[in-house]
């Protein structure tokens, strides 16, 4: 079973409402869009991902011989709706904003527009897919931004929440401007660069912490980066300018030295000076070690003598804001417009579309959202990506959401640049919108307010 693709990858309630969809003739077209309520505290904005995933999911949804006779011997399940899960294949539209796009509270990233069973269906691994990219890739973008011109590698996959979500971690940072992963399956699968020096096992196993250097450079003698923090940090530095000169002469340089434990800023400095005044100087230095972005800005405002960072945990689980609060919701069903109103969670009607403008150097402003067909100033955010089911123009490549990220993170007000909560981008709901919901409303309850 291919847990990325396979139907059963859903809650138990989805096959429940659809074989009541089914048994009540209800699966005229839906319209489901993916938002997010309001962001974290620690964030002032979000980076769409997730949507080439979604997309490929979509494509190859369907039923195993194998997983139709698992459900029968349940028992759960008509024979009807068997057969019509034999059958499955998603036949909708997709609308979404294009991968690397910066997107606000109350803003949908992605439309569903499909038979109603269809668009239910897919809910749970649409929330899965996107929840976890965006949620990571928003992470590494203030990552991106600490720590401008550095070099940032995922160390994440072994504090990963399991193996799909260190390989996805992966792609996310990477999309938004990290340089690479020490993940190989990211390599393969994705294309990014990888990136890997050594464990301190290296180092223990070895009498001596010298020896341990030249055998890895003489095995690796490309790109060599030797971690220098296993025992004594400055005191393995001098080793380093001891031995460079004599793997120099066999044609082997030394790139880089990794610092993995304590006080980055004053270590680098200490590590700098000794490996500059052994004639060392472009030897570069790269730290890691449990670092977030709060790590990162600080060596840059100190101006620490660091190359490059490897972050691990604190990306791969978003550790300061490790879910959102995301949704995907009905908002138009058969043709009429549809809400939720339970408190907390009320949600928009109908169709939407978002706008962004854009001021003279085109800095973010505002964001407007309203009906698809009540036109606003702006540029519209949403495209259709999929039509019955098939994908409309070429796959996004990586690369190319990646540069779309970069512009995004250009075009960021300044104050949101920041790792501290500014004042709220701007996000305007349209007078058309606010109608069509308050016209939903009095519909509702009818003209004495109860409950129709």
């Amino acid at each position: 079973m291919d847990l990325r693709s396979t139907p059963l990858l859903t809650d138990f309630y989805q096959l429940n409402m659809l074989q009541a969809y089914l048994e009540h003739s209800m699966n005229k077209t839906a319209v489901f869009e993916f938002f997010v309520r309001q962001l974290p505290p620690q964030r002032s904005f979000l980076v769409a991902a997730g949507l080439e995933q979604v997309l490929e999911y979509l494509q190859v949804l369907r039923f195993s011989q194998g997983e139709l006779e698992w459900l029968a011997e349940r028992g759960d399940f008509s024979k009807d709706f068997l057969d019509y899960l034999a059958a499955f294949h998603f036949t909708g539209d997709v609308h979404a904003m294009a991968e690397g796009t910066l997107f606000f509270a109350q803003e949908p990233i992605l439309r569903v527009t499909a038979p109603l069973m269809e668009a239910q269906l897919v809910e749970t691994r649409i929330i899965n897919i996107l929840h976890f990219q965006s949620m990571i890739a928003s992470k590494a973008a203030r990552m991106v931004l600490a720590a401008p011109g550095k070099t940032l590698v995922d160390f994440g996959l072994r504090r990963a929440h399991g193996a799909e979500a260190g390989l996805l971690a992966a792609r996310a940072s990477y999309l938004v401007g990290f340089s690479g992963t020490a993940t190989l399956a990211a390599q393969k699968i994705y294309g990014i660069p990888t990136y890997g020096t050594m464990a301190h096992s290296f180092i223990q196993a070895f009498v001596n912490e010298e020896d341990a250097f030249a055998a890895f450079a003489r095995s690796r003698p490309r790109n060599v980066i030797l971690l220098i923090d296993t025992y004594d940090t400055e005191g393995a530095a001098e080793k380093i300018v001891a031995l460079a000169p004599r793997l120099s002469a066999e044609g082997i340089h030394i790139h880089g030295v990794r610092i993995d434990s304590g006080d980055i800023i004053a270590q680098s400095q200490q590590v700098r000076r000794i490996l500059d005044v052994g004639g060392l100087e472009s030897v570069t230095i790269f730290v890691s070690g449990g670092l977030d972005e709060r790590d990162l800005r600080a060596a840059a405002k100190a101006g620490a003598p660091i190359s490059g960072f490897g972050i691990g945990t604190a990306l791969t689980t978003s550790s300061d804001a490790p879910a959102l609060d995301c949704a995907y919701k009905l908002q138009e069903y058969a043709g009429l417009p549809r809400r939720k109103r339970s408190p907390g969670k009320e949600t928009l009607p109908g169709r939407k579309q978002v706008w962004r403008r854009y001021a003279v150097g085109e800095r973010m402003t505002g964001d407007i959202i309203s009906l698809e067909d009540d036109r606003q100033e702006g540029v519209p955010l949403l495209d259709c990506v999929m039509r019955q089911g098939s994908r409309l123009g070429p796959h996004a490549t990586l690369e190319t959401a990646r540069a779309h990220a970069a512009s995004e993170l250009r075009r960021l007000p300044p104050a949101l640049r920041e790792l501290e909560p500014a004042a709220p981008y701007p996000v305007t709901i349209s007078d058309t919108l606010r109608t069509l919901a308050t016209a939903f409303d009095q519909h509702l309850t009818g003209p004495r307010g109860a409950s129709k």
